[in-house]
């Protein structure tokens, strides 16, 4: 539970905060002053949209930080005079829904929109500047028809197919995951069930046709996007260059390709090893003898009831079965035994590995601990200059004693591969050669042979989308008796879900949409035949992945997004939510928008041109939830303080990156800062027309100082220093209409504007309430930032530091025009400054005018 208090604070000026928000929030349901300008508009255009929420229940502080966030950034741009689109809606297809229904035996549709409308009137209650007349929900056919129709358009261009493979599978959900969806500890990001492998025909997309785009294409976004999720994105597609090396298998016709990034090692290997669960190991195992077929089927038993994580793990022990074949080493002809060993796995290059024990550590380890052969071919000892070897040859032209004085550092003996650079060694051809000149030889010496080539893998795989579950979108594809697979005719999109009624929605591994029947059968009406739908829906991240482009024209029937208002307001400028996100859903939106900037349909290849990323709001140090009984919850924070109070108070907590545990965060001082400038307002006694120059200086000073900076801040996501900004001029009009300023100096008026204007950011009901106190009509959320007085920017006194062998012992309020002479007379006459050089005598003074004196003593 919360641990502020449940009820508003009371404050002086008669402060209401539920009557203010009330008010203001029903002026913007009437005059509409946030939805985004058409084209009779000419103002510059700005994108900012905020991650839209999955309906799980009512919004969370999470969603409370991340809508504030966008807000901000929506409101800042209006105010410098552009035309904002700050859309809103919701990723409503998906599991929790279809769980909750197995759970409390409710529709998921019936629980999905419920929760939408809750947290609608929630997103209204926090006074969040939407354009309310774009709202989206991926659940509705009138938006999954248009995902059914990027399906097919990417299954035109071939980047939709189907295959048998072995996917991650979620025992508890029964239902395939994306590589993407499984933790690093090897379990669900959804039910937290450890992922077993199973092999399923499945629906993928080609994402890995983009792969050098998608991470070459990251230098576009250095500066923009927070550098961890660029990183992050890096290292997820992983990409690897080397070389294809095509091996012989005894008995086997076709060869058996192994991608390798060390081709110049290829003289090392002594073994061969595929991954247990490949087709290929399958296959050379049946063709032994029954003993290894034994000793196969119960190691591979064995290896698929550990995860991928634990198969990785550096410390695991090494098992594995020969599998009474051997790959003929191309470049040496030796024979190299097969082994199934589970620390390969399927999905890394061609499933197979040329294994180079002496300068691979996992290799060393398996031979090791199978007594199989271990050969070096990389003196790492041998000093190289540049790219020439330095290297001792005998008469013919032999490595004099290749290894060396290196015999103590044999892997064989000491369990350590020799994994550094060097020289090439028992290595023919490549003898003597670097590192980087023996892997470019190596590579022409395969071409040449026909037995290789330069190659890339990556770490990236395609993009598995198939879902065995009722509450998203149906696959539009036909199925035919003979086996062929037809896109439905785009004039019967959208396919729409059956009624849930008399399914059983309960995990069984194959999808609830194949038990409706009358759904599932259809009959093509131009042969008569019985085909059947795809009983599959896809993975709710297709949806996500370009519902940014929707958003421009979420009411058009004819088209699933307008290329002309694409090309108006695309690409998403300022794109605000959680960092959870950096790999899943940004990667696949990268895709789909490279995928349809090939298709012609959009004009830029990067969908979001800046990302801002929040922490997570915390408390007691640890992640809220609510198994652990430790909720803020949204809505009573609400119903205590008021939007406002909440929106500055997180605000004003840290920085927007940064986590923060809620007890620093004190809606009670934001509610008393509010009250206060609210107070201001009402205080202001002067004319709307009063001449501002004419009023208090130093109070203007201090107005214009936060004009000039509150722009950069916002820019650079210092919201929270935009905020301490603004309190202090509240201090300091308070100060001016206490003292000698008084209510009716201009400048208390122009301040208290400023305020007002500034404070929409943050707390946009108080803001609007000060506006039309102020005497205007009109919303304050529209105003133009006011311009700034650069006359006022320049000190006219500024505070020197005294140092004395290097700590500061006094400080000087000097003239800003202060001369270097005058600057250490003063400095050396200073009572503080005396004091603490007592008895020892200045050798030395450094003065820079006007903010430095520098005295060095003995």
């Amino acid at each position: 539970m919360s641990q502020n208090p449940s009820s508003a604070p009371s404050t002086d000026g008669g402060f209401d905060p539920h009557e203010i928000q009330a008010k203001w929030q029903q002026a913007w349901a009437e005059k509409d002053p946030f939805r985004a300008g058409g084209d009779a508009d000419t103002r510059p255009r700005k994108y900012v949209l905020a991650m839209f929420p999955y309906p799980s229940g009512d919004l969370h502080m999470g969603h409370a930080e991340n809508y504030l966030y966008s807000d901000i950034v929506a409101r800042f741009w209006r105010h410098r005079g552009y035309n904002v689109l700050n859309p809103i809606g919701w990723d409503s297809f998906g599991l929790p829904a279809e769980n909750a229904a197995i759970k409390r035996g409710a529709d998921p549709v019936e629980w999905t929109y419920a929760n939408i409308a809750q947290q609608k009137e929630s997103l209204k209650d926090y006074g969040v500047s939407f354009d309310w007349s774009r709202v989206l929900h991926t659940s509705d056919p009138e938006y999954y028809r248009w995902n059914q129709w990027l399906f097919q358009k990417l299954f035109e261009k071939g980047l939709a197919y189907r295959k048998d493979a072995l996917v991650n599978w979620d025992p508890v959900d029964q239902t395939v995951l994306a590589n993407e969806q499984v933790l690093p500890d090897g379990t669900s990001e959804r039910s937290g069930a450890v992922v077993v492998k199973k092999k399923l025909t499945q629906w993928f997309l080609r994402i890995t046709d983009y792969a050098d785009r998608l991470l070459d294409d990251l230098n576009q976004l250095e500066g923009f996007w927070p550098q961890k999720v660029i990183q992050m994105q890096r290292n997820w597609i992983g990409r690897s260059i080397g070389a294809d090396i095509e091996f012989e298998i005894e008995g086997r016709a076709e060869k058996i390709t192994v991608f390798s990034t060390r081709p110049d090692t290829l003289h090392g290997a002594t073994f061969f090893v595929v991954a247990p669960e490949s087709d290929l190991a399958a296959e050379l195992a049946a063709s032994a003898d029954i003993e290894v077929r034994q000793r196969f089927q119960a190691y591979l038993a064995e290896v698929q009831r550990a995860t991928d994580i634990e198969r990785q793990a550096t410390d695991r022990p090494k098992t594995g079965v020969f599998l009474g074949h051997y790959a003929i080493n191309p470049v040496n002809g030796e024979k190299l035994p097969i082994w199934a060993a589970d620390y390969v796995l399927a999905d890394y290059g061609h499933g197979a590995v040329m294994a180079v024990p002496a300068h691979d550590q996992r290799d060393l380890d398996f031979a090791r601990a199978f007594d199989l052969p271990v050969k070096v071919v990389v003196d790492t000892n041998a000093p190289v200059t540049g790219a020439i070897p330095v290297i001792e040859l005998d008469d013919e032209g032999v490595p004099i004693d290749p290894l060396g004085d290196v015999d103590d550092l044999d892997p064989v003996k000491t369990g350590t591969a020799l994994t550094g650079d060097g020289r090439m060694i028992n290595s023919g051809s490549l003898n003597g050669l670097s590192k980087r000149h023996a892997i470019a030889r190596m590579i022409e010496e395969l071409e040449t042979k026909g037995v290789g080539r330069a190659a890339k893998t990556y770490r990236l795989r395609d993009w598995l989308i198939s879902r065995q579950r009722y509450w998203g979108t149906p696959i539009p594809m036909l199925h035919a008796e003979d086996g062929s697979i037809v896109p439905v005719p785009a004039d019967q999109l959208p396919v729409v879900l059956p009624p849930v009624e008399g399914l059983d929605l309960k995990p069984k591994g194959t999808s609830p949409l194949g038990a409706a029947t009358d759904w599932v059968q259809v009959t093509d009406p131009e042969t008569g035949q019985t085909m059947l739908r795809d009983p599959d829906t896809m993975d709710t991240f297709v949806d996500s992945s370009w519902y940014f482009l929707r958003f421009l024209s979420p009411n058009d029937e004819t088209e699933a997004f307008s290329g002309r208002e694409a090309g108006k307001w695309g690409p998403v400028d300022y794109y605000i939510g959680g960092v959870e996100h950096a790999i899943l859903h940004l990667l696949y939106a990268r895709f789909i928008t490279k995928a349809l900037f090939d298709m012609g349909l959009v004009e830029f290849t990067e969908p979001f041109s800046s990302l801002i990323n929040q922490g997570m709001v915390i408390l007691d140090g640890a992640k809220m939830s609510k198994s652990k009984g430790n909720l803020v919850l949204f809505q009573e924070e609400l119903d205590a303080h008021g939007a406002d109070a909440l929106r500055v108070a997180l605000t004003f907590a840290g920085p927007v990156e940064d986590d923060k545990d809620w007890n620093d965060v004190s809606t009670t001082g934001a509610a008393k800062f509010l009250a206060r400038a609210l107070r201001i307002a009402h205080d202001v006694d002067s004319e709307t027309d009063v001449v501002w120059a004419e009023g208090d200086q130093a109070l203007r000073r201090v107005t214009h100082r936060l004009l000039a900076e509150a722009p950069n801040l916002v820019e650079q996501t210092k919201f929270n220093v935009v905020v301490a900004r603004l309190m202090e001029l509240v201090n300091a009009t308070r100060k001016a209409i206490d003292g000698s300023a008084g209510t009716s100096d201009p400048a208390v008026r122009e301040a208290a504007e400023v305020i007002a204007m500034t404070l929409d950011l943050f707390a946009p009901h108080t803001a609007e309430e000060m506006w039309q106190t102020l005497g205007y009509d009109g919303f304050v959320g529209l105003t133009t930032w006011r311009q700034t007085d650069p006359t006022l920017l320049v000190e006219d006194t500024v505070t020197a530091v005294v140092q004395i062998d290097g700590k500061v012992r006094g400080t000087l309020e000097v003239s800003a025009k202060i001369g270097a002479e005058e600057l250490e007379a003063l400095a050396r006459q200073d009572e503080k400054v005396r004091r603490a050089l007592g008895e020892r005598e200045i050798v030395r003074a450094v003065v820079r005018p006007p903010k430095v004196v520098s005295f060095s003593t003995k």
